[in-house]
Formats: C-alpha cells, sequence, structure tokens
C-alpha cells in the first residue's frame, strides 16, 4: 500500500509507485482524509487523477479511507505500507508512525528513497507556486496541472 493525501498528485508520487509495483503483487494507492489538512481536491478528484496516471500500471488500485491506516490495512488484508522518503525530516515523522503501525497491527512499513529528481516537490510545494501563478508542469502530470490552473484561476 502506498497511502497518502495526494492533493494533488506529483511525478515524486508516481515515481515511489511506479518502483513499488515492480516488487509487489498488487499496490494499493489510497487516498486517505486527513482532518488536519485543508485539501484543494475532493477525495473523488484525487481518485480520478490518480487513477488516470496509474492505469499503466496493472497491478495498482487505487481506493480511499478515512480512519486510521492500520484500520484500511486490516481490512484489506495489507501487511506493508511503502513511502517515499525526501529528507531526514520525512524519516523522523516517518520512523514514528513505522513503529506504531507495527506495534498496533504488525503492519510493516518500507522506505523507498525518493529519485533526486523528484526530492524537493510535495503537494504543499505545487499549490503554493500553483496558486501564485507558477510553472508546475514539470512537476505533475498534465491532468494534475489542468485541474489545478482550472481550480485556482481568478485567485
Amino acid at each position: 500500500m502506498c497511502p497518502g493525501s495526494f492533493d494533488p498528485i506529483t511525478f515524486g508520487h508516481l515515481d515511489i509507485i511506479e518502483r513499488a509495483s515492480q516488487h509487489f503483487d498488487q499496490v494499493i494507492v489510497a487516498v486517505m482524509e486527513n482532518r488536519t489538512k485543508s485539501s484543494l481536491f475532493t477525495v473523488q478528484e484525487r481518485l480520478e487523477m490518480i487513477s488516470e496516471n496509474t492505469k499503466k500500471f496493472p497491478n495498482v488500485v487505487v481506493d480511499s479511507w478515512h480512519g486510521l491506516l492500520v484500520d484500511f490495512c486490516k481490512s484489506k488484508g495489507i501487511d506493508s505500507i511503502v513511502k517515499g522518503l525526501r529528507a531526514v525530516t520525512d524519516f523522523d515523522y516517518e520512523l514514528q508512525m513505522a513503529q506504531v503501525n507495527l506495534q498496533a497491527a504488525n503492519v510493516e512499513t518500507m522506505f523507498m528513497a525518493t529519485a533526486p529528481a523528484h526530492s524537493f516537490l510535495s503537494s504543499s510545494l505545487v499549490k503554493e507556486l500553483a496558486n501564485y501563478s507558477g510553472d508546475v508542469s514539470t512537476m505533475v502530470p498534465l491532468n494534475v496541472n489542468e485541474a489545478l490552473r482550472a481550480r485556482l484561476a481568478g485567485k
């Protein structure tokens, strides 16, 4: 499983999803509803954008969940979570989450180093740049770029 808010999905996310799909029989990309974040796109919009960009991977399934990640894992029989790490700061947070998930539900977390070309990318950065009409076309797929421009038009 590759969980995240994916608001919006970036080339960094897609890199991790593609690489995970090469190591597992099936990868579930789970759009998690994060009540601590204000979302630009609805869960349904994010599911559609992700589905469009992962359809070339036959073993990738896109789904959503609200609640605890480990509960989703239990409900689907998932025993591995794959997370991309951009920097040491990601590791500090993700290590805590991995330890909680292991203790709470015996779900392992596997970390993948983000490809250097995407190491600076985050959905927050993409939204901030797009909000000020910055060019994010090298950071997100075409359909996501178009959705960002449409959503932020006139702001």
